[in-house]
């Protein structure tokens, strides 16, 4: 089992960190900081609740005003630099979170801040509160922030208001009317760091769930423009294709009534035991004289507690079949253990999906 993401909170880490913070606030004991994170409840804490703790414990030990408490974290994030202090990837969140825990009232000083940190560690979910707290304000700066110098702050401006960014507070505002995120997303479609055209993309298919006729607009505006746009127009659709909505698959070129033919589809391993894997076959045709662009998915409905059934789109692949052209194909999915799915004993079932339509389904039991 791997370990969890939460245990980069270790003892190890405190270590390091707290001999960093010395040297900018010299009046932190280390012991008596660790005493503190490791206080009783500790072990039960997930990884954002750890998160909260080590700002609460932060916030102990540095200075009560906002600004100042600021000031020294910035110093300190620039002495974690100095020393090429080893980061992971989420262990600092706490200093963002301490800008959401005790800056609220504060715009201006969390503004900075945020600009700042963002460029050492991401502060996507801190922004949430201050997005709901002062929505045009925020919306104007997160603006202002796609046209940063640093790719870290103009990514944070589209990944902060993204409708429904996972794990993080809802922004019900932008959900029902994401017009002011169009022009952030249209400053950073054609940025030369993946990193940001990525988060635009992301932003994008956040919106197709609450919007879809929005995006199908931007579609039409942003498609053939260059081929950054194009990529993230591709990659904003993707829930859109994945529900199999008919207007972009055509306008992709996936037509739903293509000459195409399934053989053969079998389920190799009828009884898949948690941790290995599931296997399928099957045979794909064009029976068209003329080539095909083909869109192949497979759809797994997972057993849920409830004993229902709830499917999850994978896609194969995508290119253009040539005339009468035959494919034999075998595929897998894994029934091993991850942190972000639960898996049930019992029936499930697997499906073949063309051009967006379901055309094939089979059964199989997840034993243990």
């Amino acid at each position: 089992m791997p370990t969890p993401l939460k245990e980069v909170y270790s003892p190890q880490f405190f270590d390091g960190f707290t001999k960093v913070l010395q040297k900018v606030v010299p009046t932190v004991d280390p012991v008596e900081f660790k005493r503190q994170i490791f206080a009783e409840g500790w072990e039960a804490k997930e990884l954002k609740e750890r998160m909260r703790h080590t700002a609460q414990v932060l916030h102990h030990f540095l200075p009560q005003e906002f600004p100042e408490a600021v000031r020294l974290i910035l110093q300190s994030i620039n002495q974690l630099k100095a020393e090429q202090f080893p980061v992971r990837h989420v262990e600092f969140m706490f200093f963002p979170d301490y800008v959401e825990l005790y800056g609220l009232d504060d715009l201006e000083t969390s503004t900075m801040a945020m600009e700042q940190i963002t460029q050492f560690i991401s502060c996507e979910f801190a922004v949430r509160p201050f997005l709901l707290k002062y929505p045009e304000q925020m919306m104007a700066q997160m603006l202002a922030w796609s046209k940063h110098e640093h790719h870290a702050v103009r990514r944070f401006a589209s990944e902060g208001c993204r409708p429904r960014l996972p794990w993080a507070m809802a922004l019900p505002f932008l959900k029902k009317n994401p017009s002011p995120i169009l022009p952030i997303l249209e400053n950073l479609k054609n940025d030369p760091f993946e990193f940001v055209r990525r988060s635009v993309a992301n932003n994008l298919n956040d919106i197709s769930k609450d919007n879809p006729e929005l995006v199908l607009e931007l579609l039409a505006q942003w498609k053939g423009q260059t081929p950054e746009a194009d990529w993230v127009v591709k990659h904003g659709c993707r829930t859109l294709l994945k529900q199999g909505h008919t207007e972009v698959l055509k306008y992709f070129g996936y037509e739903g009534d293509a000459q195409l033919a399934l053989q053969d589809f079998k389920v190799l391993t009828p009884e898949v035991s948690l941790g290995k894997d599931l296997l399928f076959s099957f045979v794909l045709q064009n029976t068209s004289d003329l080539p095909q662009k083909v869109r192949l998915e497979y759809g797994v409905y997972y057993q849920k507690a409830n004993k229902s059934l709830a499917r999850k789109v994978f896609k194969i692949s995508e290119r253009e079949y040539a005339p009468v052209e035959k494919v034999a194909i075998t595929r897998k999915q894994s029934f091993k253990y991850i942190t972000t799915r639960k898996y049930y004993t019992g029936p499930h079932r697997v499906s073949l999906i063309v051009n967006g339509q379901e055309k094939d389904i089979a059964d199989f039991v997840v034993v243990n």
